[in-house]
C-alpha cells in the first residue's frame, strides 16, 4: 500500500521490455528461460523468498519481477502498455477491482488459463472473477481479503464494552446496524472524547458491500448502484455512522490514518485479512495485545489479486508452470504464514498451518479460523463491474465529504453520483 517511488512509477510506465515479440522482456537463451512479471503492493511471490526458491528447483529459470508500491500507478502503466501492445512482462498481477474491466475489454492480450493442471483447487466464487462470458480464464487467484473487524480490547474496556472476542462478535452479530449501535454505545461511555469508535464510514461501506453477489452492477453488465437496495443501505448507514461522530475520518490508507493507528486514534477498523499485516507494523510494538479481531456480521470480501500470462509472452509454457507452482496449495499457504495474505485456493484454506495459525499481535487471536470461516460466506457468484475500484473510490470521497466537509448525505450522494456517471457511465 506504500506509494511507489517516482523513480520505480517510471521504470514501470517505460518498461523493461525489448524483445522482438513486442516487449514483455522474457525470453530464452544459452539455456536459460527468464520470465518477468509485473506486481504491485506486497503479493508475497517476492518478499517470502519464493521466486529464489523457484528459481533454485529450476536452475534453468531466472525470474525478474518489478514491484509497484501503488496499484493505481502499476494498471495506469499496464494500460499504456496493453494498449500500445508492447512493454508487457511475461506474467502480470491484476487487482480484483480491473478483473471485470480486463476480462471484457482485454481477454485477447491474456493466455487461456482454463486448462492449466492442477488448477482444480481454487474457491468457485474467486475464478469466476476472472472467467469470461466464453468461459476463459484470464487468470489464476492469489489471495482474497474475506473480512471481520479488528478493535482495541483497551479502549473498548474503557468504554464498558466487552472485549472478550466472541462476546464482542455477539455485539453485532448477524447485522452492520448493530455495529453502529455498538459505536453509539462506545461514544456515550467511553472515558476519552477523542478516540472515536470507527476509523471511517467508508470502510463500513465497502464492508456491507462486499458481502452481496451484485453490486454496482449486474449480470448484463448494467451500472444498478443507483437503485440496488445494498448500495443504498449501505451508504445510509455508512452516513449516519459520519453525522453521529462515530469516525476518526481517517480514510483506510490515506493520510493521517497510520498515525491514527499509531496513536490510537480509533477503537474499531474493518479488516480483509491482508490489512492485519499493515495494522502490526504501523500501530507498532507498543500496541502489540491491545489489539484483537473478532467475527464480523456477515461474510464479505475486500481485495485480492490474480496472475495472468501475456499472450505475446515468448515464454507462455515456462511462465504458466510458474504462476500454477505460485497459486498452488502449497504457496499459498506459505505466504499466509508469513504475511497473512489468506488463500484464495480452498485446499489451502483447509490446511493446518492456515486453519491452525494464530496472531501474537492481535492477542492471539485465530486467524486462520476467523477468516476462512469468513471466506465460505461471500456468495459462490460475484458480480463485477467494468470501473468497480473506480466506483468504490468515488464512494469513498463521497463519505469523506460528509465526514471532513460536513455536506449532508443527500449533497455527498449527488456529487459521487455525478463523478460516477462521468467515470463509468
Amino acid at each position: 500500500m506504500a506509494a511507489v517511488s517516482a523513480v520505480s512509477a517510471l521504470g514501470l510506465v517505460v518498461g523493461c521490455g525489448g524483445s522482438s515479440d513486442g516487449g514483455t522482456g522474457g525470453g530464452k537463451k544459452d539455456g536459460k528461460v527468464t520470465i518477468t512479471m509485473g506486481l504491485f503492493g506486497v503479493m508475497g511471490f517476492k518478499e517470502t523468498g519464493l521466486l529464489d526458491k523457484y528459481m533454485k528447483e529450476n536452475p534453468n529459470v531466472v525470474i525478474k519481477a518489478d514491484v509497484a508500491g501503488d496499484e493505481q500507478t502499476y494498471y495506469t502503466a499496464l494500460q499504456t502498455h496493453l494498449a500500445a501492445g508492447s512493454g508487457l512482462k511475461d506474467i502480470q498481477g491484476i487487482e480484483i477491482g480491473r478483473a471485470k474491466e480486463l476480462s471484457d475489454t482485454q481477454k485477447d492480450k491474456f493466455v487461456d488459463l482454463a486448462g492449466v493442471a492442477g488448477t482444480d483447487h481454487f474457491l468457485p466464487w474467486k475464478q469466476s472473477q476472472v472467467t469470461t462470458a466464453d468461459k476463459k480464464v484470464i487468470g489464476l487467484g492469489t489471495d482474497i481479503g474475506p473480512m471481520a473487524v479488528c478493535y482495541r480490547k483497551d479502549l473498548f474496556e474503557q468504554a464498558g464494552l466487552p472485549t472478550d472476542r466472541d462476546e464482542v462478535a455477539k455485539l453485532w452479530e448477524g447485522d452492520w446496524s448493530k455495529y453502529v449501535d455498538a459505536g453509539k454505545r462506545f461514544k456515550q461511555k467511553s472515558k476519552d472524547d477523542k478516540v472515536a469508535f470507527m476509523d471511517s464510514s467508508s470502510g463500513l461501506f465497502n464492508a456491507m458491500i462486499y458481502g452481496n453477489s451484485q453490486q454496482f452492477y449486474d449480470k448484463e453488465g448494467e451500472l444498478i448502484y443507483a437503485t440496488n437496495p445494498v448500495v443504498k443501505d449501505a451508504w445510509k448507514l455508512a452516513s449516519e455512522a459520519a453525522t453521529s461522530d462515530l469516525t476518526a475520518k481517517l480514510r483506510q490508507f490515506q493520510p493521517g490514518w497510520d498515525p491514527g493507528l499509531a496513536n490510537s486514534t480509533f477503537a474499531s477498523t474493518v479488516c480483509p485479512a491482508w490489512m492485519l499485516a499493515h495494522i502490526s507494523e504501523k500501530a507498532g510494538p507498543k500496541n502489540k495485545g491491545k489489539w484483537d479481531v473478532a467475527k464480523a456480521p456477515k461474510g464479505a470480501n475486500w481485495g485480492g489479486a490474480f496472475l495472468g500470462v501475456m499472450e505475446k509472452s515468448p515464454v507462455k509454457k515456462e511462465a504458466q508452470e510458474l504462476v500454477a507452482w505460485l497459486t498452488a496449495p502449497e504457496q499459498q499457504a506459505y505466504i499466509f504464514k508469513k504475511l497473512g495474505n489468506l488463500p484464495s485456493s480452498q485446499t489451502a484454506l483447509e490446511m493446518p498451518e492456515v486453519v491452525n495459525a494464530k496472531s501474537d499481535y492481535f492477542s492471539g487471536a485465530p486467524i486462520g479460523q476467523i477468516f476462512a470461516a469468513a471466506a465460505q460466506e461471500i456468495p459462490d457468484e460475484q458480480v463485477l463491474g467494468r470501473k468497480d475500484g473506480t466506483i468504490k473510490d468515488i464512494f469513498s470521497q463521497g463519505l469523506t465529504l460528509i465526514e471532513a466537509q460536513n455536506k449532508s448525505p443527500k449533497e455527498a450522494w449527488e456529487t459521487s453520483d455525478k463523478r460516477i456517471e462521468k467515470a463509468a457511465g
